[in-house]
């Protein structure tokens, strides 16, 4: 075998064999950028959230109220669920979770149910009131988002969609996208 034969085997075998190390390097260094991509786009499409931050301020809601109604909001908001089962995806603890909870009580936008399989847990659902906020608080962000993108050129617009359908691909994006179709009808 010829030096140039060998030594090109050998990058090969570095390159595919070898730590990963540089890759995942590569990946996130790649990962990072269109992350300040997306970012940017959140960052322009914020300015079309007045409205919707006039309406969570209207209506008296903590950011950690709003996260948990809008936890219980998903699947139409009549599936009862567990506080400990709303808290790590809304990235908070369980107190906090429990004392946003408590607020929502009295306020009468969640109610506690007993669970049908164990009469010592206490699950939640959303109230009428709290579902129609829910409701409200979506659509009144798509309303702004929507107001964004009538913005854009028809061919922004076009390749908005295409790489929205291929995010859509992902399960959690898909199951979001039909719940808030469900919702919004």
């Amino acid at each position: 075998m010829s030096g140039t034969a060998t030594a090109k085997r050998d990058e090969a075998a570095k390159t595919d064999a070898g730590p990963k190390k540089g890759r995942v390097e590569t990946a996130d260094a790649d990962a990072r950028e269109i992350a300040r991509r997306l970012g940017a786009v959140m960052f322009g499409t914020a300015s079309t959230a007045g409205e919707f931050l006039r309406t969570l301020e209207e209506s008296g809601l903590t950011l950690t109220q709003c996260k948990v109604l809008t936890a219980l909001g998903t699947s139409g908001g009549r599936e009862a669920r567990a506080a400990k089962d709303i808290a790590a995806p809304i990235g908070a603890s369980l107190p906090t979770v429990s004392r946003a909870v408590d607020a929502l009580v009295r306020r009468d936008l969640v109610s506690r149910v007993e669970d049908s399989e164990d009469r010592r847990v206490r699950n939640l659902v959303l109230t009428d009131e709290g579902e129609r906020l829910v409701r409200q608080l979506r659509a009144t962000r798509l309303d702004g988002l929507a107001a964004f993108i009538a913005d854009l050129t028809p061919n922004q617009r076009r390749k908005l969609a295409a790489a929205l359908d291929s995010l859509l691909e992902r399960e959690e994006i898909a199951t979001a996208y039909r719940e808030l179709k469900e919702d919004l009808k």
